[in-house]
């Protein structure tokens, strides 16, 4: 049955590296943890346990993954803030199937989340039958993890309205959940502790209270510090999804990586690598999650209507799409960036460059 699934959680799909970990341990596991600390650290940061290889989630700075793992040892929440694309989720989902084994007590924070969804809402039919009772009640992903003291995760919190944000800060400070119709309190369990996302984009969109902020340990993720990181980020990616998707096409050449991720990084900038010319930026985040969507986009196209093997007009597509987003503005930015960049890098690039400007029209 798992197999007809689309998006298997993190603890099913590493099961294995999981178990392993656990079966190993030697060091001391917190109380609500399935592990310790240490071992935390290497099934996100990667390694070797007997014959059990871990293979890394995160490919960045290990001092940061280490803060935001001290960060849960303790009663303190945990608020990961970076661009779009830094896998600040993705971090999030690991790291709470690490520590529980279990990263779906999840609230997605959009403009429609309510104050109920932090906290727990009713169900009217049982309500109207039988009045207030805990059978009524529909508890919330914070609720269920202050229950069995496990870890719930709140993504985007900056895209939820301020009073809806402002209903974690007494659950975040008083660690409990006051139910006024039946004037009850539930009180979190150790280990219980909360991993909020939010994105630097997003900033003004509802900026969250001092209040807010100070219940939290802030992380910024930052993006891959040089090209190589994140071509390594995305290849590792890249192999990952194709596996699960089925593409029936050849996983991209290193030198197909090599260039999407600079023409993603250039346009990121604002300038060429070398930093001789200047380009004018588009209205696309194009990160490391949009590059290695766009390479799994051009792997179904070959796989679907191609020979199997990515060519330079399945990119050349791929990247039309992930750069244009917004006609007036970028069609631009991407023609200047063709014809003073592209085109003037000689044979590498050649063949990419005259599948694009077709594309471009």
């Amino acid at each position: 049955m798992s197999e007809q699934i689309l998006r298997r959680s993190a603890e099913q799909q590493f099961q294995q590296e999981l178990d392993a970990l656990i079966a190993a341990e030697t060091y001391p596991v917190p109380e609500g943890w399935r592990m310790s600390p240490r071992s935390v650290l290497t099934y996100i940061m990667g390694g070797k346990v007997g014959d059990q290889v871990i293979t890394p989630k995160y490919m960045g700075d290990r001092r940061i993954v280490e803060i935001c793992i001290a960060t849960l040892v303790t009663d303190r929440a945990l608020l990961l803030i970076g661009e779009p694309g830094t896998a600040k989720s993705w971090l999030s989902e690991h790291l709470t199937a690490a520590i529980n084994g279990n990263s779906t007590r999840v609230i997605q924070g959009t403009a429609g989340t309510t104050e109920e969804q932090i906290r727990y809402s009713w169900n009217y039919a049982m309500l109207l039958a039988k009045g207030p009772s805990f059978d009524s009640l529909v508890k919330s992903p914070v609720y269920q993890a202050m229950e069995t003291g496990t870890i719930a995760r709140i993504e985007e919190i900056s895209r939820c309205a301020s009073e809806v944000q402002d209903a974690l800060i007494s659950i975040l400070s008083e660690k409990r959940i006051s139910i006024p119709e039946l004037s009850q309190e539930v009180a979190a369990k150790k280990g219980f502790s909360v991993i909020a996302t939010a994105n630097t984009r997003d900033k003004g969109v509802n900026e969250m209270s001092s209040a807010l902020k100070r219940r939290f340990n802030i992380v910024v993720l930052p993006t891959p510090a040089d090209i190589q990181t994140e071509v390594e980020i995305v290849t590792t990616r890249v192999a990952q999804m194709a596996d699960s998707f089925q593409l029936h096409a050849a996983l991209p050449s290193q030198s197909a990586v090599e260039r999407v991720v600079t023409i993603f990084r250039e346009l990121r900038q604002g300038q060429t690598m070398d930093g001789k010319y200047k380009l004018k930026p588009t209205s696309g985040v194009l990160s490391s999650a949009e590059a290695i969507s766009l390479l799994i986009n051009s792997m179904a196209l070959a796989g679907s209507f191609g020979s199997g093997s990515v060519t330079e007009e399945d990119l050349a597509s791929a990247l039309q799409g992930a750069i244009v987003k917004d006609e007036a503005k970028d069609q631009a930015a991407w023609t200047e960036y063709l014809e003073n960049v592209m085109r003037k890098r000689g044979a590498d690039y050649a063949a990419l460059y005259a599948a694009c400007r077709e594309q471009n029209g």
